[in-house]
């Protein structure tokens, strides 16, 4: 199955990722970030989004975890 998805969507491509990396819902904008983990879900602090369950969405809006997108951390 072939799935478009916007530039910079993870996609489900941990290729993409680096352990610290942060991603932002494209429905509300939600950041997660490796660092806090997510209460709503019990994910520990330190969890790379990566390491994320499939079943895992945004914990305000539920997106799903495959539209979320990349932040492009400053240099």
């Amino acid at each position: 199955m072939n799935r478009n998805f916007f530039a910079g969507s993870y996609g489900g491509d941990n290729e993409k990722l680096q352990d610290g990396s942060r991603l932002e819902c494209k429905i509300c904008w939600y950041v997660y970030d490796p660092v806090e983990g997510d209460d709503y879900w019990q994910i520990p602090p330190g969890t790379p989004f990566s390491q994320l369950p499939d079943h895992w969405s945004c914990p305000n809006c539920d997106g799903k975890k495959q539209e979320f997108m990349v932040l492009q951390e400053d240099a």
